[in-house]
């Protein structure tokens, strides 16, 4: 993971374009340092998170897991939760660059950005049904208040990915646009936010963190977390 400033935003790139950015537990950990280290910048005003190449994140790594116990498979998880959680509350507005796949805990990761900006390559889903993965509350909860439990549960239930343009119709994107005019939208949308007032869009995204507090704290206390059945 790494992170440069440029003036008021902070650019995150995830990692290095091995694996489609398949991330072992140190770089979910990685991730939330990063978020928490900004979380004391004061004039910062945005961040923008893409994945190195030409991918967002295609989950966590299962290689780490071939050998893992139980406990280290959960620790891995709990990371990756850890790095949605630090970017959820992050005072400013997070936006999310998506090329290629953003799937599972790198779909969650997309959906934890206050935006999410899709190529029109891109495509995100859950695919853990069929690789044995215990959906968390938490992840469940972050994929319904996004596309509502209809679109949650079939997702979830058939592991099915879906396209730029279905994400965008789902509610699990804002916008998709054509791969060579990514990064003037990102630009023009940075600019927008630049030219805003920070107190007041500091002051929206606390509004909107309290909003959705409740049921996420709900999914949160919820018993159980996400892990691997190892029978299936």
């Amino acid at each position: 993971v790494t992170m440069e400033r440029d003036g008021r935003v902070a650019r995150v790139v995830i990692g290095s374009g091995v694996r489609r950015n398949a991330l072992t537990s140190a770089g979910w950990a990685g991730i939330e340092r990063v978020m928490r280290r900004l979380a004391g910048v004061d004039d910062l005003r945005a961040v923008v998170v893409e994945g190195a190449a030409a991918w967002f994140c295609a989950g966590s790594d299962m290689r780490e897991w071939a050998e893992a116990g139980a406990e280290e498979v959960e620790l891995s998880f709990t990371r990756m939760e850890a790095a949605c959680t630090a970017i959820e509350e992050l005072a400013v507005p997070v936006i999310a660059k998506v090329r290629g796949p953003a799937a599972g805990a790198g779909c969650q990761l997309a959906l934890a950005c206050d935006l999410c900006v899709l190529s029109d390559s891109a495509s995100m889903g859950m695919p853990i049904a069929v690789l044995g993965i215990l959906v968390s509350p938490a992840f469940a909860n972050r994929l319904a208040v996004h596309a509502g439990m209809a679109v949650a549960r079939e997702l979830l239930y058939t592991g099915r990915m879906v396209g730029a343009e279905e994400a965008v119709q789902l509610g699990l994107a804002n916008t998709s646009v054509p791969g060579e005019q990514l990064d003037a939208h990102i630009d023009r949308v940075l600019e927008a936010i630049l030219h805003a007032s920070g107190a007041s869009i500091r002051a929206a995204k606390a509004a909107l963190t309290r909003v959705a507090a409740p049921a996420r704290s709900a999914a949160l206390a919820a018993a159980g977390g996400p892990s691997v059945d190892r029978d299936d």
